[in-house]
């Protein structure tokens, strides 16, 4: 409503581990739902893309909301800090400041933003999920 910048992706985490009494290699894989908010949202819809490798800091909020006269509860993760782990071979990222673009680097380095989130408790999208 105030013309910030809201991105929401799916983030998946993956558990693997072997199988003590079977012997065989198992996996758990898990969806998160994640939103971001004003430079750190122009970053992410800007540079991250399906499959891209990244870790995210943030604060898990669950939200209720009503759907054909049954309530829901929604549990997600608000995001302040996203530190992109892909290598891109136009360069690499140093620094990622709130409202600046990406400065290229000699060296390697992952690049970090962190933003305050302006989410409230208020907040109600209206998704299902």
């Amino acid at each position: 409503p105030n013309g910030n910048a809201v991105v929401t992706l799916s983030i998946a985490t993956t558990m693997s581990w072997k199988d003590k009494a079977t012997n065989e290699k198992k996996s758990e894989t898990e969806w998160h739902r994640v939103t971001m908010f004003g430079s750190l949202a122009d970053i992410a819809a800007k540079y991250l893309t399906k499959g891209s490798k990244v870790y995210i800091e943030g604060r898990i909020k669950t939200t209720k909301y009503n759907k054909e006269g049954v309530d829901h509860y929604s549990t997600g993760i608000i995001s302040d800090v996203m530190k992109m782990l892909d290598s891109k071979p136009e360069g690499n990222f140093s620094d990622i400041k709130a409202g600046g673009a990406p400065k290229q680097a000699q060296r390697q380095s992952i690049p970090e933003h962190q933003g305050a989130s302006p989410y409230s408790d208020d907040f109600n999208d209206d998704l299902p999920f």
